[in-house]
């Protein structure tokens, strides 16, 4: 057994696990503060109650997101101790901000939320509300600056063997920070209007809060659609960042085995690492490298750029990026779906959309899934690309059957906390929102 590569399997493991809560919260929030707003204006006593129970829901996210976060502070100096030595005091920085400037933030008035509906005016909880959208997308932004530095590292330069910041705002806006964020967030607003939207498809399915469900579908189902098609700019911007600043990280998204002119756009396939081919491929001339340079004749680089042990792991990084691709795709056809029954004015009484509402709810957890998976393995096999080597990065002295032992216990604790969440937020929804009194989630 290798210690190196059980300590990836269980951080991918863990930050896999997590990695469920945080695009929900982002997404969750954004429907909450919409609903508090709209019952600001009008009083209505029904978005009140939508909002409570959309709250309730929230409050049980965000614990969710809690517990399983923590395991990963911790991994970095149990199993990933070089690097942390190494890096970590450019990494931690952006941790540290994120707990200090954006957690407590969001903890404190998301308690507000839950609590205190009756203790403050109906400004401040509005505020609260406002607040803990903000500083869950500023969560959002201090860990994906992290993320990003390992991926386009700048902002540094190395003394002693350590890597220390020469320039803070040169490290926080790497060249992947923005289009990242950016992408992630609306990934997270995709997950959590869809989410929304299949919860108020099952009330309409089961004939019961008809009225609340209507407006949960319409507010999430808009908002759907627009970031739906949105993201095919952000991730476009995003693919031409990744060309530029991790070409071969590119390369292995497409399988392009040669750097050429006219780079075609591999749609799917087989890669063959060994073969240096990809078998029963599709692929649209030249449309990589319009993609990337807007010149259809553009030079793309290929792998053969770069040496075999530089190279990502060909296989999982091409499916990843296209499974991605590929459901992206399906939100756009259910957006493009979505919006034409509500121009119509058949919504809320085609059943089979309602059905498809429902049953597509955790496909944008596998697409946020598939998409880390692709940044991740793609940036293999360097932990900070260009820098240090993720072989050279993990701890010496933690023993291969220990990490093995702690996939098992993550995974049956997981397994227990996945279980009970299913379990509570099952229970929130089938109580609905006429029943929603703010309170502790497991009322």
């Amino acid at each position: 057994m290798d210690a190196v590569f059980l300590s990836r399997i269980q951080f991918g493991l863990t930050a896999g696990f997590h990695f469920i809560f945080p695009p929900l919260t982002l997404g969750l929030t954004l429907v909450v503060l919409i609903l508090l707003v709209m019952h600001a204006r009008s009083g209505d006593d029904l978005l009140q109650k939508l909002s409570s129970f959309m709250i309730k829901i929230l409050g049980l996210v965000f614990v969710m997101g809690v517990a399983t976060g923590i395991v990963l502070e911790f991994s970095f100096g149990t199993n990933w101790s070089t690097y942390s030595r190494m890096v970590g005091d450019i990494f931690g920085a952006p941790l540290a901000a994120e707990g200090v400037f954006a957690f407590f933030m969001e903890s404190v008035f998301l308690g507000i939320l839950i609590f205190g509906r009756e203790r403050v005016s109906g400004r401040i909880y509005l505020l609260s509300a406002f607040l803990v959208f903000f500083a869950s997308h500023l969560s959002g932004f201090w860990i994906i600056i992290a993320n990003s530095w390992m991926q386009t590292p700048a902002g540094y330069a190395m003394e002693g063997g350590r890597a220390v910041m020469t320039d803070f705002l040169g490290a926080v806006f790497n060249p992947s920070t923005l289009v990242r964020f950016i992408h992630t967030i609306i990934g997270g607003w995709i997950t959590g209007t869809l989410f929304t939207a299949g919860i108020g498809a099952w009330y309409l399915l089961k004939k019961r809060d008809t009225e609340g469900a209507k407006i949960l579908v319409s507010i999430a189902l808009w908002i759907f659609i627009a970031m739906s098609l949105v993201q095919f700019v952000s991730g476009h911007t995003h693919a031409v960042q990744v060309a530029k600043t991790q070409p071969g990280k590119m390369a292995a998204f497409e399988a392009l085995w040669n750097t050429m002119e006219g780079a075609p756009m591999s749609i799917i396939g087989i890669p063959d690492p060994d073969a240096r081919m990809t078998h029963f491929e599709i692929a649209v001339p030249k449309l990589l490298s319009l993609a990337i340079d807007f010149d259809p004749n553009a030079r793309v680089i290929g792998l053969n750029e770069f040496k075999e042990e530089d190279q990502p792991p060909i296989i999982p990084t091409y499916f990843t990026y296209h499974g991605m691709i590929g459901l992206g795709s399906l939100f756009a056809l259910i957006a493009l779906i979505g919006a034409f029954l509500k121009v119509t004015g058949r919504l809320y009484e085609t059943r089979w959309y309602l059905w498809v509402l429902i049953l597509a709810i955790p496909l944008p957890f596998i697409s946020n899934e598939l998409g880390w998976m692709a940044a991740e393995i793609g940036r293999q096999p360097w932990a900070v690309y260009g820098v240090l080597r993720t072989a050279d990065a993990a701890s010496v002295v933690v023993p291969a059957w220990q990490i093995l032992f702690s996939i098992v216990i993550f995974s049956v604790i997981y397994l227990l906390l996945f279980t009970v969440f299913i379990k509570l937020l099952l229970k929130i929804v089938r109580k609905g929102p006429e029943n929603a009194t703010l309170g502790y989630v497991g009322e």
